[in-house]
């Protein structure tokens, strides 16, 4: 009997061997892992340029891969807007950056990966201001993009709408509140709702979320149709209600380059070391903050010394803007989240910005089903072999077992 059970085991052993045989020999998967496509996008802000460099798996049926952030640059100096009174200053600012992108792309990827540069609030308020001065300094940018290898596709100032619209699409991609991959590589819409967006730039705010009910003014209704599913959602941009714009208003001073939800909130927490739940913990931490004394201040984040006078009155305005503006109460304050980040990826409009330029969200839905990829063959060999290796052991053990009872 015992040698009977090895026999099929052996069976069973060489007829795993035969399938990772068959399968090594059928599938096209088998050559190595998939490379990569790569794509560029300057986010030219009202304070302070970002350049984001995306990758996306290179094999995707319509290039619906997922996309990851694979790098990242500060721009040094102000935004491309403060350079209206010498527009190519405003092109040379970025080569320190671009130079980076010519390391972080592979060289002979260069030519097809796309290089787009947005521009938001600084530049429409340039745009508004001095036309002339607006064109002159995309047209500097743009020269200097263009000299570089890769697929330079424009430099354009986007609506305050695009670009809300642009930064919820960035985050419900990243949460996968789209779609999102099986462990088999096939298309799963997980059903859930989307999130909304705020976000607090320099020089203006906006909010943007999905909604069903009937919006009064249609330049702030955007249709969305993304991998089959219509969404209709409510953007507004407040023009001049940026945290650097607020600052000049209240201060009569322009002041340097961040995301002032994220960052105000952050130093409430960590550097004042208090909560922020409810909308009354803001209220009472930005109180704090503005009866604390400077030299408290300093002693508590010396790194922060040109940033400090200005937390008062911006933990101030989020809390005016979030409670009085957009009308969070203690019901719905908590459902904010105040990140930077989802993952490894930066939440901006960035990636949604590209996302939509490179058609990489298709409007209808992707085929469900897709051939397995590289890492699932790998998977599915290696379970082979395990089991292969498994049966080969108990046959002999058996074959032993079976030799030693006969003797």
């Amino acid at each position: 009997m015992a040698r009977r059970l090895a026999a099929l085991l052996l069976l069973l052993a060489l007829g795993c061997l035969l399938g990772v045989l068959l399968l090594l020999l059928g599938s096209g998967d088998t050559r190595g892992p998939p490379g990569f496509k790569y794509g560029i996008v300057l986010d030219a802000g009202s304070s302070h340029t970002a350049m984001f460099v995306y990758k996306w798996p290179a094999d995707k049926e319509n290039d619906t891969g997922v996309v990851s952030e694979h790098g990242m640059c500060d721009v040094e100096g102000p935004g491309i807007s403060s350079y209206s009174s010498n527009p190519p200053a405003a092109g040379t600012s970025l080569e320190h950056c671009l130079n980076q992108a010519l390391r972080d792309v592979p060289k002979e990827k260069h030519t097809g990966t796309p290089l787009y540069l947005g521009a938001t609030a600084g530049m429409r308020l340039l745009n508004i201001a001095d036309p002339q001065a607006s064109d002159a300094v995309l047209r500097a940018v743009a020269a200097t993009l263009k000299t570089y290898p890769f697929d330079f596709r424009g430099a354009k100032i986007l609506s305050g709408e695009e670009e809300g619209v642009f930064g919820w699409v960035t985050a419900n991609y990243l949460l996968e509140n789209f779609i999102k991959r099986g462990w088999l590589g096939e298309w799963i819409q997980p059903q859930k709702k989307t999130l909304g967006a705020m976000d607090f730039g320099g020089a203006s705010t906006q909010i943007t979320f999905e909604t069903r009910d009937t919006i009064e003014n249609p330049q702030n209704e955007v249709m969305l149709k993304l991998y089959g599913q219509a969404y209709k959602v409510y953007t507004h941009s407040f023009l001049c209600y940026g945290r650097d714009q607020v600052l000049k208003r209240l201060l009569s001073k322009f002041l340097q380059a961040f995301s002032a939800f994220f960052y105000t909130v952050d130093f409430i927490q960590t550097v004042m070391g208090r909560p922020v739940h409810l909308p009354s913990d803001l209220k009472d931490a930005a109180e704090t903050i503005c009866a604390t004394s400077w030299s408290e201040l300093l002693l508590k984040a010396p790194k922060l010394e040109k940033r400090l006078p200005d937390y008062c009155a911006v933990s101030t305005f989020v809390y005016l803007l979030t409670t009085k503006g957009y009308s969070f109460n203690n019901h719905s304050f908590p459902n904010i989240a105040f990140q930077k980040k989802a993952g490894e990826t930066s939440i901006g409009w960035a990636l949604g910005y590209m996302l939509n330029l490179t058609n990489m969200i298709p409007a209808e839905k992707p085929y469900s089903h897709k051939s397995m990829l590289y890492n699932y063959w790998v998977i599915l060999i290696l379970l082979f072999v395990v089991t292969t290796l498994t049966s080969l052991v108990t046959a002999v053990c058996l074959l032993w077992h079976s030799k030693s009872s006969i003797i």
